[in-house]
């Protein structure tokens, strides 16, 4: 079995499971963000009317109404944070940062685990070793609330290989956009997807993080690193807990697979309406922005903030340009500040936001009017995203955000590297 089947296997005390298996599974964290929480609640709370079974399994984060812009948003955390006291839930407030990103670095999840949430991007998780995947409000309030369950189809496997030296100017986000392109958008509907090779092998955690963050925009139901020495330590940075780690037999076989040498990889661009509209930046290089943008699920990590402040040294971001700046975390937050790296953005004249989870639905900052262009390393570009359905937003890698809030227009951050 793979690592996935391994995972969900011993969740529904099975020996084992195989593709197409319909498994009822013990869910280990929940973890739900403002909007979602605020649904589910008033789901569990009306319509289901059992209490939680395991409230120290669930968390709220509060990333994207991080800010609230209006009596109405803010009426939703005050019935959030009300909905947490009944329920003895845990509440990680305003300023937080990233609701996946302070799961990890609070705990929540570690290898072997199954981890659920509302949001689509749940499935970041599998770079640690667990099953990670979305599922709905209504799920959550019916069967992972009052139970600690929830059923699940066993996916079949298939395996994405990296191979190569990335070239200067371009990194794991921009091998990540690559691969929605080459897969498509549900290109890969309910697969477990396994990132996997030499380049994986050598990848930081953070880094692998954004290929399992994409796995959802081809339509996987989860995405995976095989866990190895390198996670067990990255886990043991936020949680003493024991755990087991559960790995790939030698001969798991699969469905499909896709290999790709990373240094035939220009940096790539996600060009609107959709993530997986990819090109290489060259295409779309001199398209005029007025916001650029380091936060969201795929960006705002500390490697981010350190491209941004390196690009940014000796250089001013353009007059046309807001660049927009919101770590993933206030540990992050914490780091940049030790580093040096918050005054050096911020007198290259960028702003910096609370942590959360950036511009995202435009609910707290960022939202475009008809015509105005974004470039960021958001998970996301459909229109309407961020306001106006008549902007634009195009998703980068940090490299080439930076370079793009340098020059006014979507630019090669090749440019820029020396």
């Amino acid at each position: 079995m793979n690592m996935v089947e391994k995972i969900l296997a011993r969740a529904s005390g099975q020996r084992e499971v195989a593709p197409g298996d319909v498994v009822v599974a013990d869910v280990d964290t929940l973890i739900m963000h403002d909007l979602s929480a605020y649904l589910t609640g008033r789901v569990l709370e009306n319509e289901v009317r059992k209490p939680i079974r395991y409230p120290e399994r669930v968390l709220i984060v509060f990333d994207h109404h991080f800010s609230p812009a209006s009596e109405e948003r803010a009426k939703i955390l005050q019935e959030n944070r009300a909905f947490a006291r009944r329920h003895g839930i845990r509440v990680f407030d305003c300023g937080s940062g990233n609701l996946h990103h302070v799961a990890i670095q609070h705990g929540y999840v570690w290898p072997g685990a199954v981890v659920v949430g509302s949001d689509s991007h749940t499935n970041i998780h599998g770079a640690l070793g667990a099953f990670g995947t979305g599922i709905g409000n209504n799920s959550h309030a019916a069967m992972v609330m009052p139970y600690g369950k929830a059923w699940f189809r066993v996916p079949a496997a298939q395996r994405v290989w990296l191979e190569g030296d990335y070239a200067p100017g371009v990194s794991a986000r921009d091998a990540a956009q690559y691969l929605v392109g080459l897969i498509g958008e549900g290109g890969a509907v309910y697969k477990a997807l396994e990132f996997a090779g030499p380049v994986v092998e050598a990848a930081s955690v953070s880094d692998r993080i954004l290929f399992t963050l994409m796995a959802v925009d081809v339509g996987a139901k989860t995405g995976y690193v095989d866990p190895d020495e390198k996670t067990v330590a990255y886990v043991r940075q936020w949680t003493d807990r024991p755990f087991e780690v559960l790995r790939n037999d030698p001969d798991v076989a699969y469905e499909r697979e896709w290999r790709v040498d990373v240094g035939t990889l220009a940096p790539q661009v996600a060009c609107p309406p959709t993530i997986g509209n990819v090109h290489p930046v060259t295409e779309v290089v001199g398209t005029p922005i007025t916001h650029a943008e380091i936060g969201g699920h795929g960006g705002g990590r500390l490697d981010d903030v350190r491209t941004l402040a390196r690009l940014l040294e000796g250089r001013r971001v353009h007059p046309d340009v807001r660049l927009q700046v919101v770590p993933n975390s206030r540990w992050v937050f914490e780091q940049a500040l030790k580093e040096g790296l918050v005054e050096s953005i911020y007198r290259a004249g960028a702003n910096w936001f609370p942590a959360g989870a950036g511009s995202n639905q435009a609910t707290n900052m960022g939202a475009l009017a008809p015509g105005e262009r974004m470039i960021s390393t958001q998970a996301r570009n459909f229109p309407g995203r961020n306001g106006s359905p008549e902007a634009e937003i195009y998703l980068a890698a940090a490299a080439t955000v930076a370079a793009s809030a340098v020059k006014g227009a979507i630019a090669d951050p090749r440019e820029l590297v020396t």
